[in-house]
């Protein structure tokens, strides 16, 4: 070491024994160098810093049953997972496709999935809306064999405080899934009508504090996630009854941070109307006998996919689709939480 070299500074430590700070979650971050850091906090139950867990991967094999020679597409590529799992089933002689919008994490998956030996020749990335999956048909020989749609925000996404997709860090109120497009959260909630912000929490969200939330949120300069969380939590604290047990307002309050979240999420990414196109797309998209599998997250979702797909068996589109919701296994659920409110659809080309 040299007089011009800048002294060794050491890592600030954290309190306490485990950290809560995303940025403080070092060894998180790095699974390579800490694999048994990041297995015990999968142990407990939680999503490493940095990382998601795929959710219902077993009967997503099931369904979509790639065999050797195959050509998939998973529409919503996220940390990888999924693809993960999918890409030796095709193999060898099939590929795989993957798609998504985030500029920020596609980058990693894809560093990510070369370093397993997933080369361009089998493994195809893109950096576009699943909305615009016909876009790849000619690369693909004209169609998938079976196609993959998690329409849920990866935990990556949500973790990282400079998304601003979480009420429980403060950051940027941002809420877009590709920041470099479109219009943030911050920027919808100074120029929606209060009539419009009241549609969209009651479609988005199923908001019953519509008319106070609207009210007190449109037109406003909010430009923090903390900043709408107290706004929020103000709100609703008022229009609950002044009786009521302490443990249910704070359910109540929570409740409504995760619901007008929801709401503006899916406003800014225009996630229904991405999804009607995904929808109206993949008949057109999928081989004779191709198979389809969709993960919703909210009811909205969930709708459109299930009326979809019995629409297209009605006419002769679809052989079968799935006539039962399929839910994450109670063990899934116990080990990684946020697989409780996942919805499982499929189809089959006719």
């Amino acid at each position: 070491m040299t007089d011009t070299d800048p002294p060794h500074k050491r890592r600030v430590r954290y309190a306490g024994t485990h950290p809560r700070q995303f940025e403080d979650k070092y060894k998180e971050l790095d699974p390579t160098r800490h694999a048994a850091e990041v297995d015990k906090v999968m142990q407990r139950g939680q999503t490493p810093a940095g990382m998601h867990r795929s959710i219902c991967v077993d009967e997503i094999l099931g369904i979509l049953n790639p065999q050797p020679g195959e050509t998939g597409l998973d529409a919503t590529l996220g940390f990888g997972g999924h693809t993960q799992s999918l890409m030796p089933r095709v193999l060898p002689g099939g590929r795989m496709f993957g798609m998504d919008v985030d500029p920020i994490e596609l980058p990693r998956t894809t560093l990510r999935l070369r370093a397993l030996g997933f080369d361009e020749a089998v493994l195809v990335l893109t950096r576009a809306n699943f909305s615009a999956l016909e876009t790849l048909l000619p690369q693909a020989g004209g169609g998938f064999d079976f196609v993959l749609a998690d329409l849920g925000v990866s935990s990556m996404q949500i973790d990282n405080p400079a998304r601003g997709f979480s009420f429980r860090a403060d950051g940027p109120l941002d809420l877009r899934l590709d920041p470099s497009s479109g219009q943030s959260a911050s920027e919808l909630l100074q120029t929606v009508t209060r009539q419009r912000l009241r549609d969209l929490l009651t479609d988005n969200a199923d908001e019953p504090f519509t008319l106070v939330l609207a009210a007190a949120l449109q037109g406003q300069y909010v430009e923090t996630t903390f900043q709408l969380a107290e706004l929020v939590r103000t709100t609703v604290d008022k229009a609950l009854k002044a009786n009521m047990p302490a443990e249910e307002r704070a359910a109540e309050i929570k409740k409504a941070l995760q619901r007008t979240f929801q709401a503006l999420r899916i406003e800014v990414n225009n996630e229904f109307g991405v999804l009607d196109q995904l929808l109206a797309a993949l008949p057109g998209c999928l081989k004779p006998g191709g198979r389809v599998a969709i993960l919703s997250f909210h009811s909205g979702e969930d709708r459109r996919v299930k009326k979809a797909f019995q629409t297209g068996e009605r006419n002769g589109t679809y052989a079968s689709v799935a006539q039962d919701l399929i839910r994450a296994s109670f063990d899934e659920r116990r080990a990684n939480p946020r697989s409780t409110s996942a919805k499982l659809r499929w189809a089959v080309r006719a």
